[in-house]
């Protein structure tokens, strides 16, 4: 069996993961990538969207990552994250209230709103309940 990678996903406010992984995979900002242990070393930026990975156990876990970075080298994964959820911590009802309000935001495009800003929270709902939904 090959050796794990030690996975640490962190925000500005808490550590979301510090364990072995046996292979994590992130929405990179130009596209998902994987990584086992020894992988080449390198930077990236993320992009908001489902961060997986398998345990120690073999058992797969899912999170949501709001962007930030990623740092990989040959033995440990760093995810330094805007904002980042385990499943279990997603409140189903908030996020398709927020899901609902952008939309509405977007569809009314009425003086005053930020569009962007509005899509942006969209793409936080929507990779929200993807994670929520993801088995």
């Amino acid at each position: 069996m090959a050796e794990n990678i030690f996975l640490e996903v962190v925000t500005p406010g808490a550590s979301v993961v510090s364990e072995e992984a046996q292979i994590v995979m992130a929405p990179g900002s130009e596209g998902e990538f994987g990584v086992l242990r020894g992988h080449t070393t390198f930077l990236t930026s993320l992009k908001i969207g489902s961060l997986r990975y398998k345990d120690a156990a073999g058992k797969e876990r899912v999170l949501f990552v709001n962007g930030g970075f990623a740092e990989v080298l040959p033995t440990k994964v760093t995810v330094l994250a805007e904002s980042a959820e385990r499943r279990s911590q997603i409140e189903v009802e908030r996020v398709r209230a927020a899901k609902a309000r952008a939309e509405k935001r977007i569809s009314e495009r009425s003086v005053g709103i930020d569009i962007l800003r509005a899509e942006a929270a969209l793409r936080r709902a929507i990779q929200r309940l993807s994670v929520i939904e993801t088995r």
